[in-house]
């Protein structure tokens, strides 16, 4: 058996298991952060439904809901046309 000095570089087998899982141990403890900036939360704020369209569409589910809804098939038809026209 050879027995060098304190500055053996095999002092110490798990030496590079023990530093691993410190590394590890540094990892977890980190946290993700999000930030949201202020324009993004004034977009989010002007996203907000109008309340004369949600009103509108309340309307709507009930007389979908009630049987009484009815589709106009030529006001339809125009409204596609008029769409689809703006987009050439």
């Amino acid at each position: 058996m050879k027995i060098q000095g304190p500055n053996h570089s095999n002092f110490n087998p798990y030496q590079k298991q023990i530093q691993k899982q410190h590394e590890i141990k540094q990892e977890i403890t980190k946290h993700d952060k999000v930030q949201i900036s202020n324009q993004a939360k004034q977009l989010q704020e002007n996203t907000k439904p109008d309340p004369a369209r949600l009103e509108k569409l309340e309307a709507l589910k009930k007389a979908v809901d009630a049987g009484t809804y009815q589709v106009d098939a030529k006001e339809t038809a125009k409204k596609m046309l008029d769409f689809w026209s703006n987009k050439a």
